[in-house]
């Protein structure tokens, strides 16, 4: 099953709303594209995959995903995964992780076609359903994102995730107008986008704590894991952490070896699967 076509297609994408879930990913201009990958097959499979988002316009990726990447795939077996992805890793300092990511996504649902199954199942996947929560962007006062997680309440969603102004001291006050807001049954969590110091983390992991949220998520720099250990000694709210840790699966060992996170987070479209290296 050799590749024979590498194709990405960009789509506009306009009258997107304000969008800003950090101080620096916003979309101000209400435009952005996005972009539909197509790898395909001699044996007629295709994988998609998408790139691009609000904040992230998939012309970033789309020009370095077919200088750097499409030579790599063309003519090559579609199901030699490991091998594949070792060779566009190798180019990483020529483009973003996000092409790198897309290919590497339409990559299994080629696998997944190919087996006659879902990639869910192919991956060992047994459950039919996971939960969903709501997930907020950084608004404009404690009183939106209160009515914000009111409304979503309302709507059915089980679970809200906070991601707040970045100061500490209005973040509490925001997760306490929240909790207020949709009472003590209601599940929140926080993501604070790695804003504090060591100091304030712990200040605002402890406010949180009070208010019963189920977990902390990135509240320190993901380099910063000696405060990340500390962090997680002082607390009882479980930690999560972090789809950037720079390098490869190496730079997760460190995580689980220190044990300064109670789960390690992963995105497909900025952290793609790192083959393991050949033995010898």
């Amino acid at each position: 099953m050799k590749i024979d076509a590498v194709e990405l297609t960009l789509f506009a994408w306009d009258d997107i709303p304000p969008t800003r879930y950090t101080q620096g990913t916003h979309n101000t201009s209400g435009r952005s594209n996005l972009g539909l990958l197509r790898i395909k097959t001699d044996d007629g499979v295709e994988g998609n995959a998408f790139l691009g988002s609000a904040v992230n316009p998939a012309e970033t990726d789309a020009g370095a995903l077919i200088r750097f990447l499409k030579p790599v795939l063309m003519g090559k077996d579609a199901l030699a995964r490991e091998e594949l992805h070792a060779a566009m890793r190798a180019r990483q300092r020529h483009l973003g992780l996000r092409a790198i990511g897309a290919c590497d996504a339409a990559l299994w649902d080629i696998a997944a076609k190919a087996a006659g199954m879902p990639l869910y199942r192919l991956l060992g996947g047994g459950r039919s359903e996971i939960g969903a929560y709501a997930s907020s962007q950084m608004l404009e006062s404690r009183d939106a994102y209160a009515a914000e997680a009111a409304r979503f309440k309302a709507e059915g969603w089980k679970a809200y995730k906070i991601h707040p102004p970045h100061g500490p001291d209005e973040d509490i006050k925001v997760c306490e107008a929240v909790r207020t807001a949709v009472g003590e049954d209601f599940t929140l969590m926080l993501d604070s986008t790695w804003s504090y110091r060591y100091p304030d983390a712990l200040r605002v992991g402890r406010a949180i704590e009070r208010l019963g949220f189920l977990w902390y998520e990135d509240p320190l720099n993901e380099e910063d894991i000696y405060s990340y250990v500390q962090l997680r000694q002082k607390l009882d709210i479980p930690i999560i952490a972090t789809e950037y840790p720079l390098g490869d699966i190496g730079t997760y060992a460190i995580w689980l070896t220190e044990r300064a996170t109670d789960a390690l987070r992963g995105d497909i479209c900025s952290k793609p699967r790192t083959s393991p290296k050949p033995s010898t």
